[in-house]
């Protein structure tokens, strides 16, 4: 019988082509995910199928490939660029006889590493304790036979059955204080509204250069570097703008294609600076050939946690990559609608602080502002309004 392994630092990636005309991009993502999680790469196995395989999903002679890999590179750990399923998990296990994960279970793992505040951590775990309910029987047969005797429960639950109500009550208590962070979020976003502050967040894809924005307009100092997901916890400062006055700005964690929706889901809360927000600054990598892919999936994102109400700003990042000369773009109402800059080199950030300062100049606030209706995992929290 099959023994689960902790698994390695040194792997093997399995990226399927099924015919989608952004399979490229997927696997470039793939490395970058591996490489945000420290992760030794080994070899890479591709292939072509109209169709995964229900049982094995890479199919049998793949399949074989990928243990000859596996066996000839000592690789401890394989990584698949999609979303598998639990019982896909379990077999491929057997059959290459080393731990298997998918793209989510990946990016699970990268948000574990990166969460530093005690919320982020909270969301992390509720997000893995969501993934990790469909796999409780994933390589434990044993979690499959009843358990009775001295001490313990009857012969009527089974070990699995206790881990699923095990599992319940965490994720509960996880909501419970996910709830209590959102009341302190509340009463601090109820007094800047008494104070008429604006509210501004800075939204986009991953690695797009949000954080450098933000600590070049802030100088908070906040975490930047050249890798995916390298910011989760939202930051919020406060920005003084000449002849204007103040206004709050968040930066908020990265999105990226086929973002799982268990990290949504449990983000939710903390994306609420996005759903409240006056003004999003959707931030834009101008050196990417993907970009106008990533705006699409970045604008998909927002709707789905109800944020696409909210007016945005395009902010194209890293013209310094390009020579791209900074400037702004207007519609035919003379609104600003694009700012081309480098938070690098500071090249346009004056034209984004000069329309931030039009934005303060000109915003009020609603006669009547409600609190916003908190879900956590899809469930309503009553109390919060």
């Amino acid at each position: 019988m099959f023994e689960r392994h902790a698994g390695s630092e040194r792997v093997v990636l399995v990226s399927l082509d099924f015919g989608e005309p952004d399979y490229a991009d997927g696997l470039e993502e793939l490395h970058r995910l591996a490489d945000s999680a420290k992760l030794e790469v080994v070899g890479l196995i591709e292939g072509r199928r109209a169709r995964p395989d229900p049982a094995l999903f890479a199919g049998t002679g793949k399949v074989e490939e990928i243990a000859a890999l596996v066996q000839a590179s000592e690789a401890g750990l394989v990584i698949f660029n999609h979303n598998l399923s639990p019982a896909q998990e379990r077999n491929l296990e057997a059959q290459l006889m080393c731990r298997v994960v998918d793209r989510t279970t990946l990016i699970l793992d990268i948000f574990a590493r990166r969460a530093k505040s005690a919320e982020g951590q909270l969301q992390v775990e509720l997000a893995q304790l969501g993934h990790m309910a469909t796999r409780l029987v994933r390589g434990w047969t044993h979690l499959e036979r009843q358990k009775g005797g001295v001490g313990l429960r009857g012969p009527g639950e089974t070990q699995l059955e206790t881990d699923r109500r095990l599992l319940g009550k965490r994720v509960k208590l996880l909501k419970d204080r996910l709830v209590k962070q959102h009341l302190q979020r509340t009463v601090q976003r109820r007094a800047r509204l008494r104070g008429r502050v604006m509210s501004v967040s800075l939204v986009g894809y991953t690695n797009a250069g949000k954080s450098t924005l933000f600590n070049a307009l802030t100088h908070a100092g906040s975490y930047a570097a050249d890798q995916l997901f390298a910011t989760l916890d939202t930051t919020t400062r406060q920005l003084y703008l000449p002849g204007a006055g103040e206004i709050v700005l968040s930066d908020t964690v990265g999105f990226i294609t086929r973002l799982p929706h268990t990290l949504v889901d449990s983000f939710r809360a903390t994306l609420e600076e996005t759903i409240n927000a006056d003004l999003l600054l959707h931030v834009v990598d101008a050196a990417s050939p993907n970009r106008d892919k990533q705006i699409a999936e970045v604008n998909k994102v927002l709707a789905e946690i109800g944020a696409d109400h909210v007016p945005q700003v395009l902010i194209m990042n890293k013209i310094d990559l390009n020579h791209i000369e900074a400037g702004v773009e207007r519609d035919e109402y003379d609104k600003i609608t694009r700012i081309k800059l480098s938070a690098k080199t500071g090249a346009g950030i004056a034209l984004l602080r000069e329309m931030l300062m039009q934005k303060v100049s000109t915003f009020k606030l609603p006669a009547v502002q409600s609190a916003s209706r908190t879900l956590i995992n899809n469930e309503y929290h009553p109390e919060l309004d």
